[in-house]
């Protein structure tokens, strides 16, 4: 499906934001500089904007989340929206109706926006070409196909400390394969002119082809993150920690585990970041979770501002 097609009007604005594929640099520019003049907004007395004052969003999560669903309902209350969360095993498709019809409900109760997480790649996509004109839908991420706000807010952490993409070396590490964020970032860093782009992990994790995005591919970490810039760690998912994908834990953090010791291969001024939930002792040890080198936490805060961002831009209300 045509991604700018369904997620941009007939001006180029954003009417969707359903993946970074089909985007400008403009686009991601104007929602990085909203998000910054946001990021204030949560160390005010009363954190609140009247930007989505009047407005109904429903989060509509069938598929298990916390931060993201945590962070998106709390941008859009810090816009003074009224939020709604409908978590997939409350949701009616339980009894049988079908998404759609259940959608559609909610549409005709004069909703908003839909933020959507779903398990199925691309579900999110035909649920935003079904839907009125006037309903506005935003992917919380689906399947192992996109995690488009979690690039933005990867990217306004970048920016905020690094401020020119043009010289950056940056690596994400882990599980590519089966990684929605991995998909975006590489298509988010790209569009932002990142000029060395390098994913590191087994083989087995790592997707035949992937050197047509751009990116080049390691196998050894230390060689990898030579003269980072930025390291993006990615969740190793337990799930697939049997069969031929994966070695056991210990051998996975032995062999691609951020370590201080491997760190210091990286650039002197090299940040870490990781999209979360961490798995201390298998992605990175506690010393660099909790070093001067990570921006997780940032990460999180920044979350919020750019969940600020694409819902005001989405809905038409940016302030001018």
């Amino acid at each position: 499906m045509n991604s700018a097609a369904v997620q941009l009007n007939d001006k180029h604005e954003l009417r969707h934001f359903l993946s970074i594929e089909g985007l400008r640099r403009e686009h991601l520019e104007r929602i990085l500089d909203l998000a910054d003049s946001f990021v204030g907004v949560s160390t005010r007395a009363i954190k609140k904007v009247p930007v989505l004052r009047g407005k109904t969003i429903v989060n509509l999560f069938f598929e298990p989340s916390t931060r993201t669903r945590t962070t998106f309902e709390l941008a859009a209350k810090r816009l003074s929206a009224d939020v709604l969360n409908i978590s997939g095993s409350e949701s009616a498709v339980l009894k049988g109706e079908s998404m759609l019809d259940m959608l559609r409900n909610l549409q005709a109760m004069h909703c908003d926006m839909f933020v959507i997480r779903h398990s199925v790649s691309g579900a999110v996509h035909f649920i935003a070409s079904q839907l009125a004109p006037g309903v506005a839908v935003i992917n919380a991420g689906d399947g192992c196909h996109s995690h488009p706000t979690q690039a933005v807010l990867d990217l306004l952490t970048i920016r905020r400390h690094k401020r020119d993409f043009s010289t950056l070396k940056v690596v994400i590490v882990g599980d590519i394969a089966h990684s929605r964020v991995a998909r975006s970032e590489i298509l988010a860093l790209r569009l932002m002119g990142v000029p060395d782009i390098r994913v590191v992990g087994p083989r087995t994790l790592i997707p035949t082809g992937i050197e047509s995005m751009g990116v080049t591919v390691h196998d050894r970490l230390h060689e990898g993150i030579r003269d980072a810039d930025v390291i993006i760690v990615l969740r190793l998912q337990r799930e697939r920690m049997c069969g031929f994908l994966l070695p056991n834990e210990q051998e996975y953090f032995r062999l691609y585990g951020l370590t201080e010791a491997t760190l210091a291969h990286a650039g002197q001024d090299v940040i870490v970041m990781h999209p979360g939930p961490i798995n201390r002792g298998i992605e990175m040890e506690s010393e660099v979770v909790d070093g001067k080198a990570a921006r997780i936490l940032e990460q999180v805060s920044y979350g919020i501002a750019s969940r600020m961002a694409i819902m005001a831009l989405v809905v038409g209300a940016a302030p001018t």
